[in-house]
């Protein structure tokens, strides 16, 4: 290696060493660097700051951290310009920035002895953080930072203000301290499903989490708060702690909350007429909701969709096929039909219904979901139309578990096929006797069935009044009440493949049943005046039809006895 080479490599070297340690120490903050600024954050208001024209004032809304920032308004002839003198050392580098939402704004910094900077951003939705950096000459002692905006423009707002550098000796804000506890905690208001609570302000803090039995549930910035998504006429335990950057204080006391009881609506009739609203396209009349025929008392919107959880069931509105109706419509039309006393309930199965219960999780899945469906769109509750089988014990728990939620006004309808009510060991008659004191009415599917036998022990075939009478006689006398019973059949030839009879021989069978006329070959020991009614398989195919089954069978059930 020559002389000449070895000299241009041992300064190369000196120099790549020279650059990197300068490289390291511009990359590295000093540990006596500090935000120079006071009051960054306008925690104190406007101490320690100065806002042209009476501009400037401290907001809770929006605000980054903490409770509050600046708020600065600008005029035709003012610029909503807020100042602070900082104090910084002489021949040091500083870096500027700040928060900044709102109209147009502006961040910069002059008496600086070197080179005055400033940095903008148009109007921001969002919180936006502008960034600049400065020198300060020789004999600087002192810089004046300021912000503002554009004359006749929006407000603009500033928070977590810095001046971030060596320690110009002017003192900055005291490091914070873990607050006390909120006192003064109160429930200021429940419903079914929430409850209200506000607390006294503690001095120091930034922010408060709220506890429900022990756990964390939500964090705010305010005095108050509203806890969700809780089970009615329970009772809960909340307490609420304080905070800020140094920390989370110690709960506060505990105060108990109670959610109402749900909210129960007009009581159903005595005799009532269900119907299914298809939710879905087939050659039926399309409806929307709101199109119900006003003789329908139980509205079951049909189906749920099963999902990949056990036991779980959602729902997806068929938007598509039901031109255009939108969820909110939707939800509208539910609101509606309840203020005028019907009840609208969410129907599980069907022909192709695939949802399993047969163990203790997917029966809490489907309470779970179920109640989670009718606090999302307001149904009233659930029709049971499982083709597949049930399981009488997981079925009966969860059932009885979305009551325990959903409270006493819970409708439950259930819709066997003929041969799931042939005996009471069957699993669908095991299921309503076993949450008789919760079940609303079953409404058995008298179509689409072979010949079956009557409580007298003949055998009865479908279309005609015996098949109706002598069937139901099986479910009146097996345990159910007769207001749990009530008559299932296809509003024309067109909602069922067989069983359609016509809407005077359904009334025939009403009447032989609640009056003891009208009956066929077949007549019940006894009446049974409390018999809650008649469904139909459905509302659409009703209305194809010309609505000639609500108009003829609702008047009659609801001139029942």
């Amino acid at each position: 290696m020559s002389p000449q080479t070895r000299s241009i490599r041992l300064w190369a070297g000196a120099v790549t060493a020279a650059l990197a340690l300068s490289l390291t120490s511009a990359g590295q903050a000093s540990a006596a660097d500090v935000n120079n600024a006071k009051n960054a954050g306008f925690e104190s208001g406007l101490a320690n700051w100065a806002c042209s024209a009476g501009s400037g004032a401290t907001v809770s809304s929006p605000v980054r951290t903490g409770s509050t920032a600046l708020k600065a308004t600008p005029a035709g002839q003012d610029n909503a310009r807020c100042t602070q003198t900082v104090a910084v050392k002489p021949n040091s580098t500083y870096a500027l920035s700040a928060w900044v939402q709102g109209g147009y704004s502006y961040l910069g910094v002059t008496g600086t002895g070197t080179t005055d900077v400033s940095t903008w951003t148009p109007d921001s939705t969002s919180w936006k953080q502008l960034t600049t950096s400065f020198t300060t000459g020789a004999s600087t002692t002192s810089v004046t930072v300021y912000t503002h905006g554009w004359y006749g423009q929006a407000a603009y707002y500033v928070d977590d203000l810095s001046v971030f550098g060596p320690d110009g000796g002017g003192g900055t804000d005291p490091a914070p301290t873990i607050p006390g506890a909120p006192a003064g905690l109160s429930v200021s208001g429940t419903s079914s499903t929430s409850v209200s609570l506000a607390w006294n302000a503690v001095s120091g803090a930034t922010g408060y989490s709220v506890y429900r039995d022990g756990a964390k549930v939500t964090a705010v910035t305010g005095t108050s708060a509203t806890v969700t998504g809780l089970t009615a006429s329970t009772s809960y335990s909340f307490q609420v702690t304080a905070t800020n950057a140094a920390g989370e204080s110690v709960k506060s006391t505990a105060v108990t909350g109670r959610t109402t009881a749900t909210p129960t609506g007009p009581a159903l009739p005595k005799h009532a007429v269900t119907g299914y609203w298809q939710n879905f396209n087939n050659g039926a009349t399309v409806q929307k909701l709101s199109d119900v025929q006003s003789q329908y008392d139980i509205i079951a919107v049909a189906f749920a969709d099963a999902t990949s959880t056990p036991g779980a069931v959602t729902f997806n509105l068929d938007s598509a096929g039901l031109g255009g109706y939108t969820v909110d419509q939707f939800k509208a039309d539910i609101t509606a039909k309840k203020a005028a006393g019907k009840k609208v309930i969410i129907s599980v199965g069907g022909q192709n219904g695939t949802v399993s219960i047969n163990d203790s999780t997917s029966a809490t899945n489907f309470a779970n979901s179920v109640y989670s469906l009718m606090q999302t769109y307001g149904f009233d509750g659930v029709d049971i139309d499982l083709e597949n089988g049930i399981n009488a014990t997981y079925m009966s728990q969860s059932l009885r578990s979305l009551s325990s939620k959903a409270g006493s006004s819970l409708v439950i309808t259930m819709a066997p096929q003929t041969i799931d009510m042939q005996s009471t060991s069957n699993g669908y008659f095991q299921t309503a006797l076993n949450i008789k004191d919760i079940l609303t009415v079953v409404n058995m599917q008298y179509y689409n069935s072979g010949s079956m036998l009557g409580c007298d022990g003949k055998v009865y075939s479908q279309g005609s009044v015996d098949f109706l009478t002598a069937l139901a006689c099986i479910q009146l006398e097996g345990g159910l009440a007769p207001s749990q019973v009530g008559l299932g059949l296809p509003a024309s030839t067109s909602g069922a493949g067989s069983g359609y009879v016509s809407p005077s021989v359904v009334n025939n069978a009403l009447d032989c049943l609640t009056k003891g006329t009208g009956c066929g070959s077949f007549k019940p020991s006894r009446t049974y005046p409390d018999l809650r009614g008649a469904m139909t398989w459905s509302t659409n195919w009703d209305a194809a039809a010309g609505n000639a089954w609500s108009n003829a069978v609702g008047p009659h059930v609801h001139g029942l006895p």
